[in-house]
C-alpha cells in the first residue's frame, strides 16, 4: 500500500466587514431651504412650475423652460399611491425597520410624486389608487425624514419611533433653514484575493510581499493577481523591505471632519525598495516643508501587539537619514 500526502491547502481568503459614511453637507439655496423649513413645522410646500404644474418635492428651475422657480404652492398631507414596491428585508437606515412598501405618492394639489415608505403589514394591503397620509416624525427638524413614513388614510397612527434627527445648521426662531447635514453609509463584506489574503496576513508578521508578473518581471504591491501591463498571472511572490523613496506627495493644510493628524501633514506615493508601483502612505517625523521628491524613507511600525491583518500596522514613513534618490531612479514611477 501506498500512502499519499494531502498537500496542504491554502487557508481561505480574508473577509471582513466594510463600514463607509461621512456626513454630507448641502447648502439648500431658496427653493429647498423653504421646503425644509416647512417639514420642519410639519407643513408641505411645492413650487409651480410655467405649465401650473405642481412640484413636490420642490424643483428650483422649470423643466420646460429652465427658468428659475418662485411661486410656492402648500399641498395636502394625503395622496394618492401611484406605483409601488414591496421590501421584504429592510435594512439598517431605511424609514421602517419591518417589511413594508416603497410607493410614489402623488399628494393631493400636486402634480407629481414623491418616493417614500408606506407602513403596511402585507404587500396585499397596498395597491396603486390607494390614498395614504403622512406620519409626522415626533420630532421634525427640517429634513425628508420629518415624513416618517404614510399610513392607509384609514390606519391608526401606531408606534413611530422618531429618527435620529440628522444635524442641521442652528438657527433662530422663525428664521428658515439653510444648510443640511445628511449621514451617508455604505456597509459591505469585502473578500480578498487570495494574492491579498496572503500580502494581508503577512502583514500581521511585520513582513511586505508582492507579487512579480513573470513576463515583464515588474513587482506590484500591494499585490494584483494579473500584471495590468501583460494581461498574465503575477505567479512569484516577492518579499520587499520596509525602506524605499518619496515619489510625489501633497502637504495636507485644510482641517476636516473626522481628521486625526493636526495640518500641516503629509500624504505620500512610496516605491518600496525592489517594488515597480508606489503606494499612498503619511510621511511623518519631520517638517511637511522637509519632504520632497527622492526623499528616503523607513516604514515606523506600530507596536507588535497592535498588528492585525492591515497596511494600518505601519503608522507611517520617516526620513530613514540616506542620501536621497536622485530622480532617474523613480522617474517612470511617478
Amino acid at each position: 500500500m501506498v500512502t499519499v500526502e494531502a498537500a496542504p491547502q491554502s487557508p481561505p481568503p480574508l473577509s471582513a466587514p466594510l463600514d463607509i459614511g461621512f456626513d454630507y453637507t448641502r447648502s439648500l439655496g431658496p427653493v429647498l431651504s423653504r421646503f425644509m423649513t416647512g417639514l420642519s413645522e410639519r407643513r408641505i410646500e411645492g413650487v409651480r412650475g410655467s405649465d401650473g404644474r405642481v412640484h413636490v418635492p420642490p424643483v428650483e428651475f422649470d423643466p420646460a423652460t429652465a427658468a428659475p422657480l418662485s411661486e410656492f404652492v402648500e399641498v395636502g398631507t394625503e395622496g394618492t399611491v401611484l406605483s409601488w414596491s414591496w421590501c421584504a428585508e429592510p435594512v439598517a437606515g431605511q424609514p421602517i425597520q419591518r417589511p413594508f412598501a416603497w410607493a410614489l405618492v402623488r399628494l393631493d394639489g400636486a402634480d407629481t410624486a414623491i418616493l417614500h415608505a408606506v407602513d403596511v403589514a402585507a404587500p396585499e394591503q397596498i395597491r396603486t389608487g390607494a390614498r395614504v397620509r403622512v406620519r409626522w416624525a415626533d420630532e421634525p427638524v427640517g429634513h425628508i425624514r420629518d415624513i416618517a413614513y404614510f399610513l392607509p388614510v384609514d390606519a391608526a397612527d401606531g408606534d413611530a419611533p422618531t429618527p435620529p434627527p440628522p444635524p442641521v445648521a442652528p438657527r433662530g426662531d422663525g428664521d428658515p433653514l439653510t444648510t443640511i447635514v445628511t449621514p451617508i453609509a455604505l456597509n459591505y463584506t469585502h473578500t480578498a484575493s487570495p494574492e491579498d489574503s496572503r500580502y494581508l496576513r503577512a502583514l500581521d508578521e511585520g513582513r511586505l510581499v508582492g507579487q512579480r508578473c513573470p513576463t515583464c518581471e515588474q513587482v506590484y504591491i500591494p499585490p494584483r493577481s494579473a500584471c495590468p501591463v501583460d494581461g498574465v498571472p503575477t505567479t512569484t511572490e516577492v518579499e520587499l523591505p520596509d525602506t524605499g523613496v518619496v515619489t510625489t506627495f501633497c502637504i495636507v493644510n485644510v482641517p476636516f471632519l473626522g481628521q486625526r493628524i493636526t495640518p500641516p501633514y503629509v500624504a505620500a506615493y512610496v516605491l518600496l525598495d525592489g517594488a515597480d508601483i508606489p503606494f499612498l502612505h503619511l510621511v511623518l517625523g519631520c517638517d511637511a516643508a522637509d519632504v520632497r521628491m527622492g526623499m528616503r524613507v523607513r516604514a515606523s511600525w506600530r507596536p507588535r501587539d497592535e498588528w492585525n491583518t492591515t497596511l494600518g500596522n505601519i503608522s507611517h514613513f520617516e526620513p530613514s537619514g540616506e542620501p536621497d534618490a536622485p530622480f532617474e531612479s523613480f522617474a517612470r514611477h511617478l
